[in-house]
């Protein structure tokens, strides 16, 4: 029995960019918690903290698209040899400054974004609502942890673009 209003065929475009993105999230889950093990420096308290905060939520995230995919009545790929073959993340060495850390950070984020736009395209395309409800949040938030990922990283001097705009 069907609960969804949407044909298979639709469906499995969805699945395969929502497997992409599961397999994007696991890769770049990894190198957040190498990391966290492996931040040294000054900035080691703040990055240690930051980076479990993301890996925890991308733990999260992870689980929350395999469920999505079950929803739509497939299995999740589930291998990790799977994940490093379709990932546009890729796993890379684990010892770096901390500031190479938060660069790398951000560059999987624009892949993550990048994936899940791809996602809510096809979603769209069928009118496929709760996949596009769920990967909007994770685009709004993701965009949020990329901001402050990326001002962590800039020097004091540096400031915003300034194109204020009077209202007349």
């Amino acid at each position: 029995m069907s609960y969804l209003n949407m044909k298979d065929e639709e469906l499995l475009k969805v699945v395969v960019e929502l497997n992409i993105l599961l397999a994007d999230y696991h890769i770049y889950y990894q190198k957040l918690r190498s990391n966290h093990w492996n931040i040294l420096g000054k900035n080691f308290f703040d990055l240690h903290v930051k980076f479990e905060e993301l890996y925890t939520d991308a733990r999260v995230k992870i689980d929350e698209i395999a469920e999505r995919i079950l929803t739509l009545r497939y299995h999740p790929m589930s291998k990790f040899s799977d994940y490093l073959q379709v990932s546009a993340i890729e796993e890379v060495e684990p010892l770096k400054a901390d500031t190479e850390m938060v660069e790398e950070t951000i560059n999987d984020h624009k892949l993550l974004l990048k994936q899940m736009s791809k996602v809510i395209d096809i979603a769209e395309k069928i009118g496929d609502e709760g996949t596009i409800d769920l990967i909007g949040a994770y685009i709004r938030e993701l965009e949020k942890s990329s901001w402050m990922l990326n001002a962590w990283n800039k020097d004091t001097k540096d400031s915003l673009k300034s194109n204020i705009v009077s209202v007349s």
